[in-house]
């Protein structure tokens, strides 16, 4: 990497234990935020980085960000307040609904959302942006706040912090302007020409924003006035895609192109009871009909060996079969892979084989428990890694094809890897088992890493109710790109997620660059991807840039960015600039260049009212899941965000008179009760009692897009009305009125509650249930991983699910009630009385009493 000595070291933590504190991790906060006083107690930045984190460093070599690398995540709609672009999952999928901002939603309405995401069309500049056009590019970065402090004790406030949701591959409807040929780039520091670039007319030179140099243009630029630069895409829109392919538009690429012949391999566990076999075969023939035609298909079983199917046997279910207790050896592949048999076959013509080969499946027939039947899975992994790479015969051409890119392999699994590579003993008492469970891991890691080599992901679907031991699984996933999910069984849930898996759209070769202004250190990276050593200090000589490889290039994925201002800020802006190289499903090299220019302010209430409180909950959500790897740190965590809270106000708030209570600022109205729902929710709340569950949560989490990070922090509220229209409420438990039916929306579960008294009536309960499935599958038509969808009547002990997600209100005062949950002044004297008696007393307290027992009043709802 080039040379850059003015990047700093944030790879440490400080000895001094008061700076310690200081330097925590930044946080991104919605609304505005005040000043602050004595040093915070919530831990400092984690700036030491697990086995699945890397020390990202800057051009000069230095440490920088952490980069924490989890699974992959899922695809949402809609944040607990108004207004954002829906967006779409993949290029060839229908954009998905989105509920109106109306507190009354028809099941069917698709209005917008705000995501707090930054108007980059409301900066004025010097440069060619007196008009900047109101692109999408702002669904790509939401910043926290959409001003910056120029004072930098002000500024790097960490309990509150600056930060910003980088979502490189997120496909919108318009999509981004699209360049068919090179960019223009700094000389000195690699940046990118853009909007806010000041263009010398005469010359065509233009003024890099990040390092301030002057840069030729080849005379491309020289123009008569700045209106004739407008046709330059880079120079009128803030974020453009500069391609390089024989189209026009990647998206406009053939349908018989490489993406939908891109071989998908499902690798079963052939261990499973009658009744799991039987809800996975219904999941796989579903899964094999919504195959697109040209998709190619293999298919292998693993238990004590491996069986790879042969499509060229149109009859009978045929199989090749190797031994599962080793790693196939070079002959045993070559003999598979230059045979006759056809391992990978296109669903025009293999259809009819795929579903006699899942009808074939049997049960495990052998007297031996669950945790304890052999599997394989590492040595099936690398026979479909072998198959993929491999020439096989093209069942319609006959003749020998080399696989593209992108490529997956789903593993099917029941149960732990026992038996082979990367396998554990069946027993945690087994003697040798820590030393097993570490090679295991690195084993595991190794593979991952290889399939990421060669463009082919891994993902994980497990289901049924046998522990996997998911840190077995789990590096072979996150290392290829993929993901690892948990589901109850092989049934409903199951069987979507099989079809999001392989339909969904992931690019390749993925590098994230993310340049800023000299004033803005990036001081953390949360994301799927890992330190990346690129050396460009031959072409550009000062490049700062912060490089990060992308494990797989994914809508549903984000980066959070932590990021302090070195010194006080002198210029009226600052700039930012994220360039994400890769090559998209149509195999096109992609450059996406998005710039952001954030103006700078003295007033503290200006930088508070530029706030995004939903962004900035994210932001500290995630930092704070980083440091959560096991329920007993969660549980520390918690009292994190209380010092957070206390620290804010005591800094950005106003003391009462005569008191030693202070104001929660105002201007940050939403970001305590998002707080308050992530210390009490499953991410860092004891509703998830297995560590399994915990920790492919929290993977997932920090991996995931703003919208289902959003909804997974906090959850979203609807209750059914007549009409089969829906008002969206406070995700309180004063929402569980025994006449209505309610949809409650946490991320990876939806919950439909229905009350006693609709219960009755059944003509009005199965409507009621009727419009509340419609809409939770509305809700999350296009979410990788699927959400559970349960329903349940009031007062079942499954209604405790729903219960504990709600923030317990019915103990607060009448007024206080009605101030945050105004639905309740539509209901007679005697529906609150029956409403009131209808709850148990629990000690949890209401969002109202958690802040004041932290010395602070709660601000008034917005």
């Amino acid at each position: 990497m080039a040379n850059n000595p003015t990047q700093p070291n944030v790879g440490f933590i400080p000895s001094n234990p008061e700076q310690e504190q200081d330097r925590q991790t930044p946080i991104h906060p919605p609304p505005p935020p005040p000043t602050f006083a004595a040093p915070p107690r919530f831990p400092p930045p984690i700036l030491h980085l697990q086995k699945d984190q890397g020390s990202i460093h800057s051009a000069n070599g230095s440490p920088v960000p952490h980069l924490s690398t989890p699974p992959g995540p899922p695809v949402f709609t809609s944040p607990v307040r108004p207004a954002a672009v829906p967006f779409r999952t993949s290029p060839v999928l229908p954009q998905p609904p989105a509920l109106s901002t109306a507190s009354s939603l028809p099941t069917s309405s698709s209005p917008p959302y705000s995501n707090g995401s930054f108007d980059l069309q409301s900066q004025p500049s010097g440069g060619l942006e007196d008009h900047i056009p109101l692109g999408e590019s702002s669904s790509f970065v939401l910043f926290s706040a959409h001003k910056v402090l120029k004072q930098k004790k002000q500024a790097n406030v960490p309990s509150l912090g600056f930060g910003a949701l980088v979502s490189p591959g997120r496909e919108v409807s318009t999509g981004p302007q699209v360049i068919q040929r090179d960019p223009h780039r700094c000389q000195s520091c690699g940046a990118y020409a853009n909007i806010y670039c000041n263009i010398l007319l005469g010359s065509g030179q233009w003024q890099c924003v990040i390092c301030r140099k002057l840069n030729g243009s080849d005379g491309e630029y020289i123009a008569h006035s700045k209106e004739d630069l407008h046709r330059f895409p880079e120079l009128s829109s803030p974020m453009v895609d500069f391609v390089q392919t024989g189209t026009k538009r990647p998206g406009y690429v053939p349908v018989s192109d490489s993406r939908m012949s891109a071989p998908v391999v499902l690798v079963i566990d052939e261990c499973l009871d009658e009744p799991h076999l039987h809800h996975l075969q219904s999941s796989l023939h579903a899964f094999v009909d919504s195959l697109p035609p040209t998709t190619r298909l293999g298919i292998i079983l693993y238990g004590r060996t491996v069986s790879v199917y042969d499509f060229s046997e149109e009859s009978v279910a045929s199989a090749d079969v190797l031994p599962g207790d080793k790693s196939p050896s070079q002959d045993s592949l070559k003999a598979l892979i230059y045979g006759t048999g056809i391992y990978l076959s296109p669903m025009h013509a293999s259809l009819a084989v795929a579903h006699s080969i899942f009808s074939s499946l049997r049960p495990y027939k052998l007297n031996v428990p669950e945790a304890s039947r052999d599997r394989c899975l590492g040595t099936a992994v690398e026979v479909a890694l072998a198959i993929i790479q491999g020439p096989s015969a093209d069942l319609s051409r006959g003749v020998v094809k080399r696989s593209g890119g992108n490529s997956r392999i789903i593993v099917c699994a029941g149960g732990p890897n026992t038996y082979g590579p990367g396998s554990v003993p069946h027993s945690f008492n087994h003697p040798n088992y820590p030393y097993m469970e570490k090679t295991a891991l690195k084993w595991m890691e190794n593979l991952g890493r290889e399939a990421h080599r060669h463009n082919i992901l891994v993902d994980i679907l497990c289901a049924g109710t046998c522990p996997v031991r998911v840190p077995i699984l789990h590096p072979l996933a996150k290392a290829s790109g993929g993901v690892l999910v948990l589901h109850d069984d092989f049934g409903e849930a199951f069987g979507v997620n099989l079809q999001r898996a392989s339909a969904r759209s992931a690019g390749s070769h993925g590098l994230l660059e993310l340049r800023t202004s000299d004033d803005i250190l990036i001081t953390q990276v949360v994301g799927p991807g890992e330190e990346s050593h690129v050396d460009t200090h031959e072409t550009f000589k000062n490049d700062t840039a912060l490089y990060i490889q992308m494990l797989s290039v994914e809508e549903t994925q984000s980066f959070s960015l932590s990021m302090e201002t070195k010194g006080d800020i002198k210029g009226d802006f600052v700039f930012f600039q994220f360039a994400i190289q890769y090559s998209n499903v149509y195999q096109a090299d992609v450059s996406r260049v998005i710039t952001v220019r954030l103006p700078t302010v003295d007033s503290i209430s200006g930088y508070l009212e530029s706030v995004q409180d939903e962004v900035a909950a994210v932001l500290i959500a995630k930092r704070t899941l980083l440091r959560a790897k096991n329920h007993s740190v969660a549980v520390d965590m918690r009292a994190t965000i209380d010092e957070r809270i206390k620290d804010i106000g005591l800094k950005f708030g106003s003391q009462l008179p005569k008191s030693k209570l202070h104001c929660f600022p105002k201007e940050l109205s939403l970001l305590p009760e998002l707080l308050f729902h992530l210390r009490r929710g499953p991410l860092l709340g004891c509703i998830i009692g297995h560590e399994d569950e915990r920790s492919v949560l929290r993977n997932l989490f920090l991996n995931a897009s703003f919208d289902l990070s959003l909804r997974m922090v906090a959850p979203r509220c609807l209750m059914h009305r007549e009409g089969g229209t829906f008002e969206e409420l406070p995700a309180y438990d004063l929402a569980m009125q025994s006449d209505t039916a309610v949809v409650l929306d946490h991320g990876t579960d939806v919950f439909i509650w229905l009350g006693a008294e609709l219960v009755y009536d059944e003509g009005k309960s199965a409507a009621a249930l009727a419009a509340c499935r419609t809409l939770a599958e509305e809700l999350t038509e296009f979410r990788f991983p699927a959400p559970r969808i349960l329903a349940f009547k009031e007062g079942s002990s499954q209604a405790r699910y729903f219960v504990s997600r709600l923030i317990p209100a019915h103990k607060d005062p009448p007024y206080e009630q009605e101030a945050r949950f105004p639905q309740l002044r539509t209901l007679t004297s005697e529906q609150r009385t029956k409403l009131k008696s209808s709850f148990v007393h629990f000690d949890d307290p209401s969002f109202c009493e958690w802040m004041r027992s932290l010395k602070v009043v709660p601000p008034q709802p917005s």
